[in-house]
């Protein structure tokens, strides 16, 4: 884990909520939205699988809710 600061508020560097994203590849019903079928790794060529990050981070401060790399950076950025 490296250092983070959050680039709205600019001065949390140390409360944090750490947001484990899961994912669930599913099939809905068009009309009614209920889950029609779960996918396992492999859901077939017309289903791409998630490529976002693992992660999410939200400011315990301000609750902005970004993407981990922003909040390195910005400590990166500013360090003291």
């Amino acid at each position: 884990m490296e250092p983070l600061l959050c680039p709205a508020c600019k001065t949390n560097r140390t409360r944090f909520n750490l947001i484990a994203q899961q994912v669930k590849q599913v099939k809905l019903n068009p009309q009614s939205g209920s889950v029609e079928q779960e996918f396992a790794e492999d859901a077939g060529p017309f289903h791409m699988s998630y490529q976002g990050p693992d992660y999410r981070v939200q400011c315990a401060v301000c609750g902005l809710n970004e993407n981990m790399d922003m909040f390195v950076k910005m400590a990166q950025v500013h360090k003291q």
